[in-house]
């Protein structure tokens, strides 16, 4: 019978194990390599959690990760405000961004649509960007394009298809990013010209 794991070891594998994508023997690896590197990196990587949870904030306009309030693409008076691109998650945002194709605002929804999940419309930002969009509308400055960008997944199509029917008469145009995408894959993992494709071909949503 093997010798049970004295409780600090154990707890740090169980932390590691609940991270996304991290099964049990990596959360092992990772914790046995925590315990064999210098005390500084342990020390670093801790204090890098810890700033993670106190310094960073969701922007209150768009919802992206922001060391402010507002963060720095929406207080950017140099981006064209006529037009907002949808993602699901922060990363997404990186991933455009990486490309220097699109120039707009970003809305970012924090995940999909997945009912098999539990994951309803009123569990994302969708509602902020119905607000944002109707707010707009009414001062009489519409946003001329929405750019659907959320992942080619059947969660993600859903999940345009939903914000694009409920936003269709108060935006110039709902588009969606083009198929430059593989269905089932994610933004974040996506080369640079692969976006670029996507975004240049992206189409109206009817």
């Amino acid at each position: 019978m093997p010798a049970p794991l004295i409780e600090p070891v154990a707890r740090l594998i169980e932390a590691f194990g609940r991270l996304p994508g991290v099964g049990p023997k990596t959360a092992q690896r990772l914790t046995f390599h925590i315990l064999r590197a210098p005390e500084t990196e342990a020390r670093t990587l801790a204090a890098a959690l810890i700033a993670v949870r106190e310094e960073v904030v969701f922007c209150e306009r768009c919802h992206n990760i922001s060391a402010a309030p507002i963060c720095h693409i929406c207080a950017d008076p140099g981006r064209d405000a006529t037009r907002i691109c949808v993602v699901e998650e922060p990363l997404d945002v990186l991933a455009i961004e990486r490309t220097g194709e699109f120039r707009g605002l970003y809305h970012v929804l924090h995940g999909a649509i997945s009912p098999i999940d539990g994951i309803g419309p009123e569990r994302l930002r969708i509602a902020e960007l119905i607000g944002r969009v109707e707010a707009a509308a009414a001062d009489g400055t519409p946003f001329a394009e929405v750019i659907m960008a959320t992942n080619p997944t059947l969660e993600g199509e859903a999940t345009a298809m939903y914000i694009a029917e409920r936003i269709d008469t108060s935006v110039g145009s709902v588009t969606r990013i083009a198929r430059g995408i593989p269905v089932g894959g994610d933004l974040e993992y996506a080369d640079d010209v692969t976006l670029v494709r996507s975004l240049q071909g992206r189409r109206a949503m009817s």
